[in-house]
């Protein structure tokens, strides 16, 4: 059975190509709007991996990492924060959220997959 990746991001294009990189590779995919729709899904699904964006409206990509990481069922899931914020700040921030890895936006398909195939292991 395919591991599925949650893709959460507000963007429709970024969720469709992300999608469409992921799904190529084997992967099956859930999508959501934002960071509220994210977790509701989370807690729907058997998740493997989330991918989130970090700038959303109603929950970011932040606040999204920490309620998962207060779920049990995703202290040890990997997360990865695939945004535009590049700063060192940013990705302090998204260490202390307990976020896996930060990849930066625009993404490379061939490097995303590798980034996924070597979190998921």
């Amino acid at each position: 059975m395919a591991k599925t990746i949650l893709t959460v991001d507000d963007s429709a294009s970024i969720r469709k190509m992300v999608a469409m990189t992921i799904t190529a590779a084997g992967y099956a995919v859930v999508e959501a709007v934002d960071g509220e729709d994210g977790l509701a899904k989370a807690k729907l699904h058997d998740i493997a991996l989330v991918l989130t964006d970090q700038n959303m409206p109603k929950m970011d990509g932040l606040t999204l990492v920490r309620s998962l990481r207060a779920l049990p069922k995703y202290k040890t899931t990997p997360i990865l924060v695939l945004t535009t914020e590049a700063s060192p700040e940013m990705k302090a921030k998204g260490k202390a959220a307990a976020a896996t890895g930060w990849l930066v936006k625009p993404f490379d398909p061939p490097t995303l997959l590798d980034v996924l195939r070597r979190v998921l292991g």
